[in-house]
């Protein structure tokens, strides 16, 4: 783009956004249930736009409905696209009145695309030496990139010129078209030529010319160096009609006549008064504060009662990374010792070579003190010509005392990483005053994900560093340590500083909910220090056994897949869905019971295992795919993840990613691990204490159904559990009305798949499918379970009637748990909503109670128990430990005490505990 100062034109691909806010961002919709997750993200993208180029000349462009020329083309163009989803189509034409409230030109013109629109305003504009900005996602507009024309994607604000679209495509703008006529495109279906991807349309593009050039030198291509060179003319000849045919559909019209040109598409005075009424409609409350002349109070009570949680950002234009210091000398590092020291809270950050805590090494540390002040102090930098830097030992020494200070507060983002870090330096992190992680999620776990970059941009509408601007990706990608100053330190101080600017966002709006506050304050803060104890501590796992396991495993799935190739006849591979569709549905024209959104027959899990009740072939694909599944994720795995250090594995704990506000693990997945099967056992079997202990496993004993007793305060379940019956036999003597011991197994199963099936918003149509039964008589059944418990058919109504009305639901701790679909014109997505309605405060319940369980557990641990008992796990409901011989009877029945006491209800906790030489056996 030349030099001029001047604003650009602005081409805004209107269509591009749409698809991208839809798909991209997580549903959401106002109190009436209309979907406006797109408008939103629209909008949003919109604003950031204008507000960083204040734009002179601008147009939003939209696809037209209907046909366009290309169809006449190719009748199969786009024909792989699924029907727009309605719950989109009804956000189009309230997009469309509030982009023109904002008083933005929008263009439609049918019979072409967006892009066709876009390119000839583009083409006049560069005849008139106008410098234009496209906004899109679309990788097709980089054939209309000059030295007049630039690209920028707004999800990430990468800008592409000529040196970009070379970076990224490996050719110039002027051979994209032949770059996609050669490649083909499956979202466009454009066909291509079969058989040329990135690499080999590259070889020829850069070593003939475009595709007219190629056709005239056919005999070239074999002299080129690319992989299946000597055959491509052959292919090329074939295909050539293809390919002709697929340049003209790529190619983006550049003369399509329209009453508009550049210097007409001019911004109009926002109209204020339409845009108050709409963002009063769709509830974007914000914004609606901000453009209508009552106080923010009222505001907030003309558009919604329902909370100050809405995801719109504040407006924050204040964040300048000039102003960051990198600090390299001894001076500046002491004045920056005494701010720390004198602050009232401060934020914190590590930059480390690697996001495995006990392989990571310290490369730098960040602080800021107030908004806007922030400085990096680099350590480790080690690229060749970097510049002196302060010795880290001597900096991790100066700052121990005032990081384990329990009196000076400190808030991070995702402040249980640094703390394992530290602890590979003997630095024991304390005085964690809050975690804005933890924050955003306890004040809505479904609003946004909770990684820095995405609660920069939800709640203060900036733009953050992003870490593969600065490293790269892939295989390529530095470390921290090989990142030049000038890049790493700007990132590393934003970090800081952003993590301050969140917190007194986000706090701000938690304070004012106490339930709120103290599960941030005294659950998930406190309970991220009890965690990374336990990922320090690791398991230790038997590695013999698991490689005897997994050499077993090869042979079984071995014989399967030969038991599944006799059966079908013929041989094929059991991972590809085609070949598998094909077998089930072509070739032994077994029903299908369900279709994939692009209409090919389902062969998901689901669908295997209804199949797998009549026919063979499904259930041994099902046991092949688990055995595979546990073989690539456990027994071959597991081994090589055994730290060298400690000689255990060490698992990562995740606190925000739970919409219920469960936990959950990975490298490795703890949770996941089967226990109903042998073979899912005897990876349990592998879990071993250390010389001398126990493994002890504590479990809450059907937890779900006491919360459900307590929650819909039912008489029947209420007495049920106090008496300490079997609740599944009671259930059973009630719905089928016989006496208790009369109860046959039949029953009890019965029973037992209706007390879990209604916790999980179970139909009668599921029911009947998991009893085997028609579904007139589950119906019977569910009939009977409601007339014996009223209470929890009225807990039922009532929940749903106060999710639709409040959006959202709560565990018995206050935690809330937001249902964007409560309300929405789809039927499945809020029948679904409703669903998690039911369960979402039985499992939230259910998670708090074993997170405050942790905590009192830990609390005890640390003061009385020391080197006696390790609190190494949670699974679910489970607590898993490493408990001394010795005392093993004695700690075991301390801890059932202390989780049973970890939270009063209407029922009595009940907790079960096993001791054993493994984690299967104490189970």
């Amino acid at each position: 783009m030349s030099q001029s100062k001047k604003p650009p034109f602005i081409l805004v691909d209107g269509s591009s956004y749409l698809f991208r806010a839809f798909h991209g961002l997580p549903p959401l919709t106002n109190s009436k249930g209309q979907d406006t997750g797109a408008i939103y993200g629209v909008i949003n993208m919109l604003r950031s736009l204008i507000r960083q180029y204040h734009p002179t000349h601008i147009a939003v462009v939209f696809d037209a409905k209907g046909k366009t020329f290309r169809d006449d083309m190719y009748a199969d163009y786009k024909a792989n696209r699924p029907p727009m989803p309605e719950e989109l189509r009804s956000q189009i034409a309230p997009l469309h009145d509030i982009i023109r409230a904002m008083g933005l030109p929008i263009i439609i013109e049918e019979g072409v695309e967006a892009d066709d629109v876009i390119g000839t305003l583009s083409r006049q504009a560069t005849e008139k030496g106008i410098d234009t900005l496209i906004s899109t996602g679309d990788k097709d507009m980089a054939q209309l990139v000059n030295q007049h024309v630039t690209l920028i994607n707004t999800m990430n604000n990468q800008i592409t010129d000529i040196d970009g679209v070379n970076e990224k495509f490996g050719v110039p703008p002027e051979l994209i078209i032949d770059f996609l006529a050669l490649k083909g495109d499956k979202v466009d279906n454009i066909p291509g030529v079969p058989g040329v991807g990135d690499k080999s349309a590259q070889a020829l593009l850069n070593g003939i010319g475009g595709i007219k050039d190629i056709y005239n030198h056919l005999d070239d291509i074999a002299g080129l160096s690319f992989r299946g060179s000597k055959t491509m003319a052959a292919k090329m000849a074939e295909y050539e009609e293809q390919a002709r045919l697929s340049y003209e559909l790529a190619t983006i019209k550049l003369d399509v006549e329209m009453d508009f040109a550049p210097e007409t598409l001019t911004p109009t005075e926002a109209d204020n008064g339409k845009l108050a009424e709409l963002f009063a409609e769709y509830e974007f409350k914000r914004w609606f504060s901000e453009v209508s002349s009552e106080s923010a109070a009222e505001a907030a009570e003309a558009i919604a009662e329902s909370d100050d949680t809405e995801d719109a950002p504040a407006s924050l234009s204040d964040i300048n990374r000039d102003n960051y210091e990198t600090v390299t000398t001894q001076e500046a590092f002491d004045t920056w010792l005494k701010k720390l020291e004198d602050a009232p809270l401060f934020a914190f950050d590590t930059e480390t070579t690697s996001l495995d805590y006990m392989e990571a090494e310290i490369v730098g540390v960040s602080f800021s003190t107030a908004p806007g002040e922030a400085a990096y102090v680099p350590v480790a930098h080690d690229y060749p010509d970097a510049p002196e830097q302060l010795d880290r030992n001597h900096v991790l020494n100066a700052l121990k005392p005032l990081l384990e200070s329990e009196s000076i507060k400190k808030v991070g983002q995702h402040l249980k990483y640094d703390k394992n870090v530290l602890a590979n330096y003997d630095i024991n992190l304390q005085g964690i005053a809050f975690d804005t992680m933890l924050e955003s999620y306890v004040l809505n776990s479904t609003a946004t994900r909770h990684d820095m970059d995405s609660l920069a941009m939800a709640y203060l509408n900036h733009k953050t560093i992003h870490f593969e601007e600065i490293a790269g990706k892939g295989a390529k990608q530095l470390t921290f340590n090989q990142i030049d100053l000038n890049e790493a330190s700007p990132y590393a101080a934003e970090d800081a500083d952003v993590t301050l600017r969140l917190h007194n966002e986000i706090w701000s709006r938690l304070e004012k909910h106490d339930e709120l506050k103290a599960l941030l304050l005294d659950v998930e803060v406190p309970l991220a220090s009890v965690l990374s104890r336990m990922e320090q501590l690791g398991v230790f796992i038997d590695s013999q056994k698991l490689n005897q396991q997994s050499q077993d495993l090869a042979t079984r799935i071995k014989e399967l897949e030969a038991s599944v190739h006799d059966a079908a006849g013929e041989t094929f591979n059991l991972g590809s869905t085609k070949q598998l569709q094909h077998i089930l549905f072509e070739k032994l024209e077994l029903p299908i019971i369900k279709k994939t959104p692009k209409g090919a027959p389902s062969t998901s899990e689901e669908v295997l295992q209804e199949l797998a009740l009549e026919y063979p072939i499904p259930k041994m694909i099902m046991e092949y795919r688990g055995l595979t599944k546990l073989k690539n994720t456990y027994t071959d795995k597991l081994p090589k993840m055994i730290n060298h250090r400690t000689g255990r594995v060490h698992t990562s704990y995740h606190q925000a990613v739970t919409a219920t506000g469960r936990l959950s693990s990975t490298d490795p997945n703890l949770q996941n691990i089967p226990i109903r099967t042998e073979e899912g056992r005897r990876v349990r079997q592998a879990f071993v204490p250390r010389d001398g202990f126990k493994i002890v496993a504590a479990d809450y004993s059907q937890i779900e159904l006491r919360i459900m007793a307590h929650l819909s305060k039912d008489k029947g379940l209420l007495d049920a559990f106090s008496e300490g019956k079997d609740i599944h036999r009671a259930t059973a003597a009630e719905v089928f009305d016989a006496p208790l011991d009369d109860v046959t197994a039949d029953q009890r199963r019965s029973a037992k798949a209706i007390n879990f099936g209604l916790i999980y918003g179970m139909s009668a149509f599921g029911l009947s499918r998991q009893l085997n039964i028609p579904r007139n008589d589950a119906q019977s059944y569910m009939d009977l379970y409601f007339e014996r418990y009223p209470g929890v058919l009225r807990y039922m109504d009532e929940t749903r009637e106060h999710a639709k009305e409040k959006g959202y639901v709560e565990t018995v701790f206050g935690r809330r748990l937001y249902l964007p679909d409560i309300k929405a014109s789809n039927g499945a997505r809020r029948k679904g909503a409703e669903r998690a309605a039911i369960n979402a405060p039985m499992q939230g319940t259910a998670a708090d109670i074993i997170k405050l369980a942790m905590l009192k557990v830990d609390e005890w641990i640390q003061k009385e128990a020391g080197d006696d008992v390790y609190m190494m796990m949670q699974v679910h409901d489970e607590l898993v430990f490493e408990i001394r011989e010795s005392v093993v009877d004695e700690m075991k029945a301390k801890i059932v005490t202390l989780m049973e006491q970890a939270a009063t209800l209407s029922v009595p906790l009940q907790v079960e505990a096993g001791v054993g030489e493994n984690w299967d056996e104490a189970h």
